[in-house]
């Protein structure tokens, strides 16, 4: 028997809105968050944009905007499920990939006074909603999948009735600067699966989402977590392996109970990066053979980023609002798709409308962290 999860919250901040139903209805529009870098100078630099989240009150960033977002968007998601702020014993799975990096690039440059506690998720979860049973995982861009992996399994084992699940990342100038030296051609923008792509750029940002054993009272979920994969295969510190992207994929159909046939939707990793597009199409090829036309394919990152820990989690409520509304969001910046993308059915300059009730949702990290998601609309 086949188990599966009801989410009944979400939440969702990023550059293009600060709730889960702005981030949407920006996508759908093909809205890019794309903007001139407000945290950090640019004298250094070759690159002068970024997909930042608005919130400065002046041109002087601050410490604990991670933390920010995460408290906004477990907030949004304990609202939309109707429970209380008070947490109690209740999990809290956070997944980053940087977590409070920059509030330490912050002291350490200017004098921020940032205290340790600070920089500890589970202490601001903990003072904000009361919450004692906090985790914080740093599993790079799959983080927030893996962590949903794990509340899936406390609901299974009867560890728990109720899991928080969120992920969280602000962008941090020594990341910035990695990615800078690395494309020493800045980007324009992220081009996932196109001929002209040149890397990725990235995002902040956070989602959560609030998963239980039962649907409860308080209305239809939002969907259902019907089976999450994680494998590692310590392939190579950022370049994919094909075919453990696969193994991840093939699991997650097994797990839950569905054939690459049933799938509607893919919500694509899609970086913009030369070898991690190759990888993800070369495994969705491997998996999905003659039913590669079936899914409609899309790729967020070309108008939010790379949301790094969060980008799972993002994924999925997309996904969730699209078999909701009927519409796929675009992937506005693909023009000349890769040849490996040949006979794949993709939604590009505007959202598309589509009869979708399962999707899978990718998520690749640094080290060969993979996770697969497919979860089901509640249409």
């Amino acid at each position: 028997m086949v188990e599966r999860w009801p989410i009944v919250g979400m939440g969702a901040i990023c550059s293009l809105g600060s709730t889960a139903r702005e981030t949407f209805d920006a996508l759908c529009a093909g809205r890019s968050g794309l903007a001139p870098i407000r945290g950090f100078t640019t004298d250094w630099y070759t690159s002068d944009s970024l997909f930042e989240i608005d919130d400065r009150d002046d041109s002087k960033d601050r410490p604990g905007r991670a933390t920010g977002f995460l408290l906004s968007v477990i907030a949004e998601a304990l609202t939309d499920a109707g429970l209380s702020d008070d947490l109690g014993d209740v999990p809290v799975l956070v997944g980053t990939g940087l977590r409070e990096l920059r509030s330490v690039e912050l002291w350490r440059g200017s004098g921020a006074a940032v205290t340790p506690a600070e920089l500890h998720f589970g202490a601001a979860v903990r003072s904000r909603f009361g919450a004692w049973d906090t985790h914080t995982f740093s599993n790079a861009c799959s983080a927030s999948l893996y962590a949903l992996s794990l509340a899936t399994d406390l609901l299974s084992a009867g560890e728990a009735d109720t899991v928080v699940v969120a992920g969280t990342d602000s962008i941090t100038e020594s990341m910035f600067g990695v990615a800078d030296r690395v494309q020493s051609i800045p980007p324009d923008a992220v081009r996932p699966f196109d001929r002209e792509r040149r890397g990725t750029i990235l995002g902040e940002g956070a989602a959560a989402v609030v998963l239980r054993r039962e649907p409860g009272t308080g209305g239809s979920p939002r969907g259902w977590v019907r089976g999450v994969e994680v494998n590692c295969d310590a392939h190579h510190p950022t370049a994919p392996e094909a075919g453990s992207i696969a193994g991840a994929m093939r699991a997650a159909h097994q797990r839950a109970g569905v054939t690459p046939a049933d799938i509607d939707l893919v919500m694509l990793h899609g970086t913009g990066t030369i070898a991690n597009d190759l990888g993800e199409a070369l495994a969705m090829r491997e998996v999905y053979g003659e039913d590669l036309a079936r899914p409609v394919c899309t790729a967020m990152k070309s108008m939010t980023g790379h949301t790094s820990g969060a980008s799972g989690l993002h994924s999925l409520i997309t996904a969730l609002q699209s078999m909701d509304a009927g519409r796929v969001v675009p992937v506005p910046t693909l023009e000349k798709p890769i040849d490996e993308m040949s006979g794949f059915r993709l939604a590009r300059e505007q959202a598309v409308p589509v009869d979708a009730r399962l999707a899978q949702i990718n998520a690749f990290g640094f080290g060969g962290i993979n996770a697969v998601t497919v979860v089901e609309g509640n249409r």
